[in-house]
């Protein structure tokens, strides 16, 4: 802001104006500086927030990841442990006998507790007349045979599964083999 008088030339200007004017100059210099440390400050603030906010977001879903983790296989180890108990129903089921109801009764509850295995991620593994799978497969017995592929599987001998897509027990199989 100039404060001489219309009436003064350059020349004529006082010290005090010229002191006034640099005065002024300083203290627009240092509010502009101020200023700029100021949102320097206030992104440095802003970086940090949203720094933190992605940090906790990436530990929440950590976390839920490593509970639904645990989760499934607290329920796989429960499955395994409960895998014998299929297994003594399927053979009571190639059992004959005289009474009817009891043997339909039987039938029912193992079909519940296949059911409800199943629901819970429980998936038999195909076996009978594919390929030999040392992944998915134990091969129990190996038999010379003519009449079957080579590295095909004959018999299961005990069923395997998986569970949630992920290999449980493996079956248990008579393996063909070229003589």
């Amino acid at each position: 802001m100039d404060t001489r008088k219309p009436d003064q030339n350059l020349s004529e200007v006082s010290a005090e104006d010229r002191a006034q004017a640099e005065t002024s100059d300083g203290k627009l210099v240092a509010v502009t500086a101020e200023r700029d440390q100021l949102l320097a400050e206030k992104a440095d603030l802003m970086d940090r927030l949203l720094r933190g906010q992605a940090e906790f977001a990436n530990a929440r879903n950590r976390y839920d990841r490593e509970r639904s983790n645990y989760l499934q296989f607290a329920a796989m180890d429960m499955v395994r442990d409960i895998l014998p108990v299929v297994d003594d129903f399927e053979r009571a089921l190639k059992v004959e006998t005289p009474d009817r109801e009891y043997a339909k009764g039987v039938e029912l509850i193992y079909q519940r507790l296949y059911d409800t295995l199943k629901k819970m991620g429980l998936e038999p593994i195909d076996t009978v007349g594919k390929r030999f799978d040392p992944n998915q497969h134990e091969a129990v017995q190996r038999e010379h045979t003519e009449e079957a592929e080579d590295q095909t599987i004959l018999e299961e001998l005990q069923r395997g599964y998986n569970f949630k897509g992920k290999l449980l027990r493996p079956a248990w199989v008579k393996v063909a083999v070229k003589p």
